[in-house]
C-alpha cells in the first residue's frame, strides 16, 4: 500500500518498456528530438526507426522537456491524488534533464519532489525507477526510498557496444571513450558509465560474436554473488538481443535473477548510438 502517496516519474531516456510502465504505475516524461520542421516527443510522435530512416541526411539534436511540460506533469500527478514525487533521471553527466526537472520542481509547491540523478543511462536508470515504484507500492516511506536510491546507484550498471562510434561522437556524448578510438581501429569498446555518470571503456572486443560473450562475461563479473534484475536494450538489433537474452538466462542461476524486459532503446538514445547496439543492465539485490 502506497501510504505516503508517492508517484515515480521517469524520463524517456530511462528506457522502460511500456508494459512495465503500466505494471508499476510509472509517470513518463518524454525528452525531445528537434528536427528542422518540429520538435518531436520521444516515444509519443517519433520512434527509433524514424530516426534511423532519416540518417545520414538529417541529424537532429535532443533537448530536455520544457519548464512548462514538467510543471504540467507534476500538476497531473497532484491532480491524481499524489502528494510526493520521485523523479528518476538519466545521468546529469550525459543530459540536462535532471537539472531541467530540478529547476521546474522548485517552481511549484503542490507535490514534494525528489529529483534523482541516477549517474547512469537507459535501462540501468529504468531499473532504479522500477525499484522506487516497487518500494512505494510496498508502503516504504518517501524519505527512505530517496535515501535508498542514493545507496543503489553503485548497484546499477549498464554495459553496451555498438557497430560504430560515429553517432556517439557526433552527439558529443563520447566521454572518455574517445581515448581508445584512434588507437584500436579494428576494435570496438564495451561502454559503461563511471561514478560521475560519464561514458568510459570497460573492455575492447573484436566482432559481434565475441562481443556478446564478452559483454555477458563483464556483466556476470559485476553480478557475481548477487540476486539481480536484468534489462536488455538494443538498437535495431532485435534478433541479436533475443540471442543475448537466451545467453543471459542460460548463465544466471534460476531463482536468483529475473529479466524484467527487453526493448528497443528510446529514440533519443538511438540518435546518439545508431543501429547495431546491444546492451545489458543489471540492478543488484533489488
Amino acid at each position: 500500500m502506497n501510504r505516503d502517496k508517492v508517484a515515480v516519474m521517469v524520463d524517456s531516456g530511462c528506457d522502460i518498456a511500456q508494459d512495465c510502465i503500466e505494471k508499476y504505475g510509472l509517470w513518463l516524461l518524454p525528452l525531445h528530438i528537434d528536427y528542422a520542421e518540429k520538435a518531436y516527443l520521444d516515444g509519443v510522435d517519433i520512434d527509433p526507426q524514424m530516426v534511423y530512416d532519416r540518417y545520414p541526411k538529417d541529424y537532429p539534436k535532443t533537448s530536455t522537456p520544457s519548464l512548462q511540460e514538467v510543471l504540467d506533469k507534476l500538476n497531473a500527478i497532484a491532480d491524481a491524488g499524489y502528494e510526493k514525487v520521485i523523479a528518476v533521471c538519466i545521468s546529469s553527466g550525459l543530459s540536462g534533464t535532471w537539472n531541467a526537472i530540478r529547476l521546474a520542481a522548485e517552481q511549484q509547491n503542490r507535490v514534494k519532489t525528489f529529483v534523482f540523478d541516477t549517474k547512469n543511462i537507459s535501462v540501468a536508470s529504468g531499473l532504479l525507477g522500477i525499484w522506487a515504484a516497487v518500494k512505494a507500492a510496498e508502503g516504504c516511506a518517501f524519505e527512505d526510498i530517496c535515501r535508498g536510491l542514493q545507496k543503489k546507484i553503485s548497484d546499477s550498471k549498464v554495459m553496451f557496444y555498438m557497430d560504430t562510434l560515429e553517432y556517439l561522437k557526433r552527439g558529443g556524448r563520447i566521454g572518455t571513450v574517445s581515448s581508445v578510438v584512434g588507437k584500436f581501429l579494428k576494435l570496438k569498446p564495451i561502454i559503461s558509465c563511471n561514478p560521475e555518470g560519464i561514458y568510459y571503456t570497460v573492455s575492447l572486443i573484436r566482432g559481434s560474436r565475441q562481443g556478446k560473450q564478452k559483454l555477458l562475461d563483464e556483466m556476470l563479473r559485476f553480478c557475481a554473488g548477487h540476486r539481480v534484475w536484468i534489462g536488455i536494450g538494443h538498437g535495431a538489433a532485435k534478433e541479436e538481443s533475443e540471442k543475448m537474452q537466451e545467453m543471459v538466462q542460460d548463465e544466471l542461476a534460476s531463482g536468483s535473477s529475473e529479466v524484467l524486459y527487453r526493448k528497443q532503446i528510446a529514440a533519443t538514445l538511438a540518435l546518439n548510438t545508431g543501429p547495431g547496439l546491444i546492451g545489458i543492465a543489471a540492478l543488484l539485490d533489488p
